[in-house]
């Protein structure tokens, strides 16, 4: 019986099976790494034992490090979650070997599904087709494409399509050295790569009393780099007949290597329809929640019942209900090549609503750091139908407040309600073909009423916290116009709001918006006869503004624009809203002036601001007068430098 588990893995997945422990009684042990000492599975745990070092390949992949923590902190039982571990036949052995139980398969089966070529012959075996492997050292132009592969993992890790043969050396020494970062083992191997092809697989679940669960189909098309993004169970689409074929096919490899425990078996399917095999995962899966919500199940706990000896529940398993999607939400830039972001995620709030379950290794408060994969969690829906599932994860993913680094929520979001996605046309080129349409440029009337929620917030915050708080925190009393300058992030635009104060409360110059509401974290505006509610929340220098379609994030910018940063020189611009109050004597084009010199008066929230003369020359324009009331920016004037070639210059000169 199992008493204590260390859980040989970090984030998620570490939580995730803590999560099951404490339910069965089990006390839990982490190890983290010193760029983890203060990480959720840290903070989770029952006992943590430090791993000196912050790289994989110092810590979690040092397997001789994990195994003398496991016997440090009193644990009998090792669990090694996906990924880093989890798949290495001498780490299962090193366990067993220290007296520990191992949460996973026999080393025998790892070591004969970590081989591809004795993975392939057991799948030939079930009659399932294969894709021919490709020696990179005889590869021709007809073998063209190739994808390369790590033999040691998964995860997109180590992959890499070659179109052209002069680029199979150089992505051969890619995939090698990612292959070996990622998981300790440099191994790369080469198939032909299949365009378009569905990615879908069938987990199994096994005991040593020859008992195997096939438990349904899963889809994972959707990826981005050879990683997966958006999960489904059961796989749409399937016929009856090609999803027994698969169930065999599955339930056959188990048999041929003695499987114990959570294995998954990997195929990619042709446009018509056609299965080849591509791999076992000899581990838990990332995307094993979109089973478990279908069949009813919890594999952590199967894992460890089945370590413990036991066998399965029953000799069948329960008849799966319903509909499951699990999108995987990442610190990253779809737009800008997936880039990976880092920083503190400063809030992560996801609504807690029925059918809805979040997995995750981080809370509001963490940081995103650069060592490791930038998932920060995976979001589950399961619901009766693939269409009622697909719509609730991305409401739910719409309504999340995630304030920090720039995340793929709103690529998730546009993804589940893309046509292509609705109607089940999936392949693994999703992403090449529609990124543009999924990462379009910001709403910019959504983004302009967000940045005016913004201002009206910032100045019942400024209001309320200099102790005015009549009247919902607004001054009784009419004013000049206020101007407040953000930047949307990332996109960089600018924006300009200009508010007033009334005896009726706050007022916008945007025409055709209303203020209903404004409190510091509170914006309720109507616009266009649609009322819009808008949450404000601050961290430092940013504002970050969610709504019930969207978010936005703002920095908030010098209020008064510089006209030498928004136009030529000799140009003067009014630096904020006001009205003209009056010129300088005898000031018309055509006169002369001196670099300096008051040229206009603007008055502005109950101040005068002379505009200056930029520079020696001649008034070449005019255009402001007492009385007009300017917006910002406005032209009021322009003042033109005489060039070397004036002739009235040239004259002087000579």
């Amino acid at each position: 019986m199992i008493t204590t588990l260390l859980v040989a893995n970090r984030g998620e997945i570490a939580c995730r099976i803590f999560r099951t422990c404490r339910t069965l009684g089990i006390a839990t042990v982490a190890v983290y790494s010193d760029a983890d000492a203060d990480a959720l599975h840290v903070r989770e745990a029952d006992t943590a034992v430090r791993l000196p070092g912050a790289a994989p390949s110092a810590t979690y992949l040092r397997g001789d490090l994990v195994v003398a923590a496991a016997l440090a902190a009193g644990a009998d039982a090792v669990h090694p979650g996906y990924g880093f571990l989890s798949e290495n036949a001498g780490f299962a052995a090193a366990v067993q070997d220290a007296g520990l139980v191992w949460v996973g398969p026999p080393v025998k089966a790892i070591e004969l599904m970590a081989s591809k070529t004795r993975a392939k012959e057991l799948m030939a075996a079930a009659g399932v087709p294969l894709l021919a492997p490709v020696d990179p050292a005889e590869a021709r132009a007809e073998d063209l494409p190739l994808l390369l592969k790590a033999a040691a993992g998964g995860g997109g890790r180590g992959m890499r399509i070659v179109r052209e043969l002069v680029d199979l050396e150089e992505e051969l020494t890619a995939a090698v050295a990612e292959a070996l970062s990622a998981f300790g083992n440099g191994e790369v191997f080469a198939e032909p790569y299949v365009e378009r092809g569905r990615h879908v697989e069938v987990q199994i679940m096994a005991d040593e009393h020859d008992g195997v669960w096939a438990l349904g189909t899963r889809d994972c098309s959707l990826q981005r780099r050879h990683q997966k993004v958006i999960e489904e169970a059961p796989a749409p689409g399937l016929s009856d007949e090609l999803r027994d074929r698969l169930h065999a096919a599955a339930v056959a490899a188990a048999r041929a290597v003695g499987y114990r425990g959570a294995g998954t078996v990997e195929f990619l399917l042709t446009d018509d329809g056609r299965p080849y095999f591509l791999e076992m995962n000899t581990r838990l899966q990332v995307e094993h929640p979109v089973t478990e919500a279908v069949f009813g199940l919890d594999l952590v706990a199967l894992q460890l019942r089945t370590a413990e000896g036991e066998p399965l529940p029953a000799a069948a398993p329960p008849h799966p209900a319903g509909h499951a999607v699990e999108a995987r939400l990442y610190a990253e830039d779809p737009a800008r090549d997936w880039q990976p972001q880092t920083g503190a995620l400063l809030s992560l709030d996801v609504p807690e609503e029925p059918g809805i379950r979040l997995d995750t290794g981080y809370t509001g408060g963490d940081t995103v750091g650069v060592h490791y994969d930038p998932m920060l969690a995976k979001v589950i829906a399961h619901a009766p139908t693939r269409t009622e599932a697909a719509r609730l994860l991305a409401r739910t993913l719409e309504r999340a407040r995630i304030h920090g680094p720039v995340t793929n929520r709103d690529l998730l979001v546009r993804s589940l309600r893309h046509p292509d996605f609705m109607a089940a046309r999936l392949d693994t080129g999703f992403y090449e073909r529609h990124l543009q349409a999924l990462t379009p440029a910001p709403d910019e009337a959504g983004g302009q009423l967000a940045a005016t929620a913004t201002a009206l917030a910032d100045a019942a915050h400024t209001t309320t916290t200099a102790g005015v708080t009549r009247f919902g925190a607004w001054r009784n009393l009419p004013s000049q116009p206020q101007l407040r300058r953000y930047r949307g992030e990332p996109d960089g635009r600018e924006y300009e709001i200009t508010y007033r104060t009334t005896r009726d409360g706050p007022a916008v110059d945007t025409q055709g918006v209303r203020v209903v509401v404004a409190r510091p974290d509170r914006v309720t505006l109507e616009s266009a006869g649609v009322i819009r509610h808008f949450t404000v929340s601050r961290h430092g220098d940013r504002v970050y503004v969610d709504t019930a379609t969207g978010s936005y994030t703002f920095t908030a910018l010098p209020r008064f624009t510089d006209p030498a940063e928004r136009t030529e020189p000799g140009s003067l611009l009014a630096p904020m809203p006001g009205t003209v109050v009056r010129l300088a004597e005898g000031l018309a084009a055509g006169a002369a002036v001196e670099a300096g010199q008051p040229l206009i008066w603007l008055e502005a929230m109950k101040m005068e601001h002379r505009i200056l003369a930029p520079a020696t020359g001649t008034l070449t324009a005019l255009h402001a007068a007492p009385g007009l009331q300017v917006e910002v920016g406005a032209l009021l004037a322009v003042v033109t430098e005489p060039t070397d070639h004036d002739p009235e210059a040239s004259e002087e000169t000579a």
